[in-house]
């Protein structure tokens, strides 16, 4: 079964951020379910600018590559050094230790509610 926390909002791309600035950012559970057991993690680095919709990262899986799409533009703040150093992080708590980037908003993409991200995947 999934869970979407109401509290964040989501992107069609299947990432997930917090409201205000800094926004903090991750993937869904769809996502991680999706991709399998994650085995790499590449994120920008503290200080890189970012545009919504634009390629920040990429994820590994034994499974699959895939690319990490921003829901924001504005600066890297704080990346989780953590979830780079064990990335099955974002496997087993992706809405919680395994978080990827903090940034400094100045602009938030298109994104959509808890209830309106769940509709669109179809759970």
């Amino acid at each position: 079964m999934t869970n979407f926390p109401a509290d964040l909002t989501y992107t069609a791309e299947h990432e997930w951020l917090t409201s205000g600035s800094p926004a903090t950012i991750g993937i869904t559970w769809t996502a991680q379910d999706a991709l399998g057991d994650i085995v790499y993690l590449e994120l920008p680095a503290v200080g890189t600018a970012i545009t919504a919709g634009s390629v920040i990262g990429e994820v590994e899986s034994t499974k699959s590559v895939s690319e990490l799409f921003s829901p924001v533009t504005g600066t890297v703040v704080e990346v989780n050094a953590a979830a780079v150093d064990s990335p099955e992080l974002l496997n087993s708590d992706p809405y919680g230790a395994g978080w990827l980037i903090k940034v400094d908003v100045s602009e938030v993409g298109p994104v959509l509610t808890a209830a309106e991200y769940e509709a669109k995947v179809g759970f």
